[in-house]
């Protein structure tokens, strides 16, 4: 393939930091990157996880719920499909980690109630409800006496719940954290550990532009001066994918960031368990959600906002991760605590932990950029390039299907269920051709 305008001229790569080589370079430290290098490990191959900060991006904020019934959005069902396909796929992938990693990765399998506040709420849910039976989805109404004999503390002046016992949930913290912990082991005499690397597979630099070589991307070029030399490499860095240096030419990937504000609080003592699933609230057609985990803390959330707050605000230091935490919103936190609050009152008897501020990856049409790159007027795929970014709010939920698509991939396998989610969707302009002394190795 044909490689970037502006790629640099050929030359030997700068030594200032060691020079990698590896079967997979994922670019990304998410979840989503995260899942994916460890996928790729399974199937036999080295990786390297190439971030400066892995974790504390949208994956530090989310508060992780793996709801592909609650998440159906009128005019996005074309995501259903990939969406039940990764629900289906949690369970053993939760379960592979487990036996990979002794620690707890949070995923709970505890199910979802919608409840609205009135009867406003009830007939938007309802009518939601008819779209999502339509697509053969199990969503039960309960009678508000149902709903609170399963969680007493909801307030008894909602106007109606529904049971979504597919819906559930896990803790993205802990699941980076495991999965970080999982790439970290490396068997004797596998090969699986990339010499230079931080614990066999872990980069801690910036990805400043692909490599490429003989007409294919053939790895990354580091912000710090060195390189990983790589067969495949995925772009899963989220917003910062439309940015990296040396994109084929015609690449078009439109993200635009999507602030949401989130809140973690501890149940006092006497009020634990303040629920036992997750609850999903419209309170006078406002989202709300509120997320219990297991050490007896809640994450309350749902706000979505397209401004410039975070970009604006000085950095943040509140979330031990020692990044920017971006700007939360005031009105944000009013709104999540007064809307949480109608729904279930003793929210209000709630210590306030923590609030948090992430930007999430959205594509014009809400759909993840996922898969090999096809441009416009070209006859292949660009080879040694996967794209897996745009995942806007189904980032968790999504991981699995993520890593089983990238690792088929691969393999050299294509599944045309998720053809529609080609990262070279909204590219339009025939890639230009470059002679080969524009390649750089």
């Amino acid at each position: 393939m044909i490689p970037p305008t502006g790629s640099p001229s050929a030359g030997a790569p700068s030594d200032a930091l060691a020079d990698l080589s590896a079967d997979v370079a994922v670019i990304g430290g998410g979840v989503i990157g995260h899942g994916i290098a460890w996928e790729a490990r399974r199937s036999g191959r080295s990786v390297v996880v190439i971030d400066d900060a892995p974790g504390s991006g949208a994956s530090w904020a989310a508060a992780g719920m793996l709801a592909p019934v609650s998440e159906l959005h009128y005019q996005e069902e074309e995501l259903l499909e990939l969406m039940l396909e990764s629900s289906r796929l949690w369970p053993a992938f939760a379960a592979d980690l487990a036996r990979d990693v002794p620690g707890d990765a949070g995923y709970l399998p505890t199910p979802t109630l919608a409840v609205g506040a009135d009867a406003a709420d009830r007939r938007a849910l309802m009518d939601l409800r008819s779209v999502q039976r339509a697509h053969g989805l199990d969503v039960e109404p309960l009678t508000v006496r149902e709903a609170r004999s399963r969680e007493a503390l909801l307030s008894p002046a909602i106007s109606c719940a529904l049971d979504i016992p597919a819906d559930h949930q896990v803790d993205p913290r802990k699941l980076v954290a495991c999965l970080r912990e999982a790439l970290a082991s490396h068997r004797e005499d596998s090969g699986s550990a990339v010499a230079g690397a931080e614990h066999g597979f872990a980069v801690a630099d910036r990805a400043s532009s692909l490599a490429w070589k003989d007409g294919r991307v053939a790895g990354v070029r580091l912000a710090g001066g060195g390189s990983v030399t790589a067969r495949e490499t995925v772009v899963a860095n989220g917003l910062g994918a439309a940015s990296l240096g040396g994109l084929p030419d015609g690449l078009q990937l439109p993200l635009r960031p999507v602030h949401g504000d989130i809140l973690r609080l501890r149940v006092p003592d006497h009020l634990r368990p303040l629920v036992t699933a997750t609850v999903r609230g419209l309170v006078h057609g406002v989202p709300v959600y509120i997320v219990p985990r297991r050490d007896g803390t809640v994450v309350i959330g749902a706000t979505q906002r397209e401004d410039a707050l975070a970009a604006s605000s000085p950095e943040r230091r509140q979330d031990g991760t020692g990044t920017s935490a971006g700007g939360v919103s005031a009105g944000g936190v009013y709104q999540l605590l007064r809307d949480a609050q109608v729904l279930v009152p003793a929210v209000a008897e709630l210590e306030l932990l923590e609030s948090t501020a992430r930007a999430r990856p959205a594509t014009p049409d809400n759909a993840p950029l996922l898969g090999r790159v096809h441009l416009p007027g070209n006859h292949g795929p660009v080879d040694g390039l996967i794209v897996a970014t745009g995942f806007f709010r189904h980032g968790v939920l999504l991981t699995p299907a993520a890593a089983a698509i990238c690792r088929d991939l691969m393999d050299g396998r294509t599944d045309p269920r998720w053809l529609p989610f080609s990262p070279a969707r909204f590219s339009t302009r025939r890639a230009a051709i470059l002679q080969p002394t524009k390649e750089t190795a």
